[in-house]
């Protein structure tokens, strides 16, 4: 090759090279073109403290995040381990973690569109013709056909679409994280109230138990004073009018407390037919201290507001997902093989191939992609009106436990003694009847009066415990932000693993469990009772002055 050939081959083959260079750092620059709008979560401006009080006070230093096994503040071993049980085994629990799994396996299926993909084909065929067909050629009538090849495909994000699908389905997987993070603390507070309101039916039933004992002794004392004309039938009537309707009622609580009891054997994954919970007469749960912290900490404690603002980054990435719409998109194809009649494949003359590239750019489409894109704005426009009205419904959940804790809490104080008052004015004036110096009407009036006082305590007492269940749950039950995985967490494998795909490794201590068939198992007949000091069990009869 003349010198000067060189010289202008080689001058060709650098400006080839320029321009190659000069492509591929386009096709870089341009796929870091991310169509999203910046995204910054609301800053709100709330109050400096809270308006009510309760049985919460301002966080000490040490103490600034509540414990996540709250309920053990109640010192009540059957609550810990009907907790415990259902933390393990509960159904809806597990399911919650299933769906955080599921959507950390869409974040995988969305990031699997940035790289190529590679495929294999191959096949045969034997192929006959008819012989009678018209303008049949004059040659075999059978033939085979063998084939086989490779094939590859790739879309360079050039606008960052596939990108921002992929953050939005981290953001989703997120929000599924939270998502379990608020059922769990659901779980953990419906199973406390529906536990508090099954021991303050404990108390009523036993208050009946010691009323039906007093009234029994009651009417026998009257009707041995009707046997010695020292009472009316009247006063019999009414006595037994009072023993009937007190054992009625405790019928009905009762049956409130069987119904009470099956709903805590599901929530703890066991057959309501085998599972109990004995009975404690004793209602003493003293409402325990919480750290109540400050309102703007509210924001990274609440499950809920945490899902909300995942929501709200999603509609954002899909904002730029919606104008990458309006912009050329390319893609690569190239595929390769041998094709030939019979099974003499390997030779260089069979091969085939083809590669190219292609571009599609909208032109017009009467308006689709343009309502598209309004719409993302809007979708994200409502979830920022969704995050704002989360975040005002928490405070107002908290502002009205603050209120529920600290009247229930001065209600029982005063219920308490107006029991003691109730007592005494029927001890009194049963003395007085069985002395002759009342009447039964008295007498009858202040056990009426007693009974309606000692029920009306204990039902209190079991809405203050359950209001404080609900003012933990209004805070966060201990939960904060910083338990959410972050978004490359939320992947599930590497690059070439295939081992581990049915059973991912948990991460933020969500995880399923590798046997359900453990769980299958439905005869738990109840709580290991390990008992509590000062409790009695049985209910002791009241027993008439004398």
């Amino acid at each position: 090759m003349p010198g000067r050939d060189k010289v202008a081959f080689r001058k060709i083959f650098s400006q080839r090279k320029i321009l190659k260079a000069v492509t591929l750092a386009a096709l870089t620059a341009l796929s870091a073109c991310d169509l999203a709008p910046a995204y910054q979560a609301p800053h709100f401006v709330v109050p400096m403290s809270w308006h009510g009080q309760g049985l919460f006070h301002e966080a000490q230093p040490q103490e600034t995040v509540m414990r996540s096994d709250w309920w053990t503040l109640f010192a009540d071993p059957t609550l810990n381990t009907l907790e415990a049980q259902a933390m393990n085994g509960n159904a809806d629990l597990q399911a919650a973690a299933e769906r955080f799994i599921q959507a950390r396996s869409i974040v995988m299926e969305a990031r699997s569109d940035l790289l190529p993909h590679f495929a294999l084909a191959f096949g045969s065929s034997n192929n006959k013709s008819s012989s009678d067909r018209l303008f049949r050629y004059k040659g075999p009538i059978t033939a085979t056909d063998e084939f086989y090849g490779g094939m590859a495909s790739w879309e360079p994000d050039i606008w960052s679409s596939i990108r921002n699908r992929v953050r939005a389905q981290k953001y989703y997987a997120q929000a599924q994280a939270a998502q379990y993070a608020s059922a769990r603390l659901s779980l953990q507070a419906e199973l406390a109230s529906d536990y508090f309101a099954l021991r303050g039916l404990d108390a009523q039933n036993a208050i009946y138990t010691q009323s039906i004992s007093y009234y029994q002794q009651a009417l026998r004392v009257t009707q041995t004073r009707l046997d010695n004309q020292d009472a009316t039938g009247i006063d019999v009537a009414r006595a037994k009018n009072q023993l009937y309707m007190t054992q009625a009622r405790q019928l009905d609580v009762q049956a409130q407390r069987e119904v009470l009891e099956h709903a805590l054997a599901v929530l703890v994954n066991a057959s309501p037919s085998s599972f109990h919970i004995s009975e404690v007469a004793a209602q003493d749960q003293e409402e325990p201290v919480f750290p109540l912290g400050m309102p703007s900490e509210l924001l990274q404690r609440r499950p809920d507001i945490a899902v909300a603002e995942r929501e709200m980054a999603q509609a954002n990435r899909a904002i730029g997902i919606a104008r990458a719409a309006f912009y050329p998109h390319v893609s690569f194809n190239a595929n390769g093989g041998f094709d030939a009649n019979g099974f003499d494949l390997a030779n260089l003359a069979n091969s085939m191939w083809s590669y190219g590239a292609s571009v599609t750019m909208p032109l017009f489409e009467g308006g689709l992609r343009r309502a598209q894109l309004q719409r993302t704005w809007s979708n994200y426009r409502e979830t920022r009106d969704h995050y704002r009205m989360t975040v005002l419904s928490a405070f107002r959940d908290v502002e009205n436990g603050l209120s529920m804790t600290a009247r229930l809490r001065a209600e029982n104080v005063r219920l308490k003694q107006a029991v003691d008052a109730a007592m005494q004015s029927q001890t009194l004036t049963m003395t007085l009847y069985k002395g002759g110096a009342d009447g039964y009407l008295d007498a009858l009036i202040a056990q009426v009066n007693t009974l309606d006082a000692r029920i009306e305590q204990a039902q209190v007492q079991a809405r203050a415990l359950q209001a404080a269940v609900s003012m933990v749950r209004a805070l966060g039950g201990g939960w904060n932000d910083k338990l959410l995985p972050t978004p490359d967490q939320t992947m599930t494998f590497k690059g070439f693993q295939y081992e581990g795909l049915d059973h991912p490794a948990p991460v933020a201590g969500i995880d399923s469990p590798p046997d359900l068939a453990q769980y299958e198992n439905l005869t738990a007949t109840g709580p290991v009772e390990t008992g509590a000091a000062g409790r009695s069990t049985s209910a002791s009869p009241a027993r008439l002055p004398r």
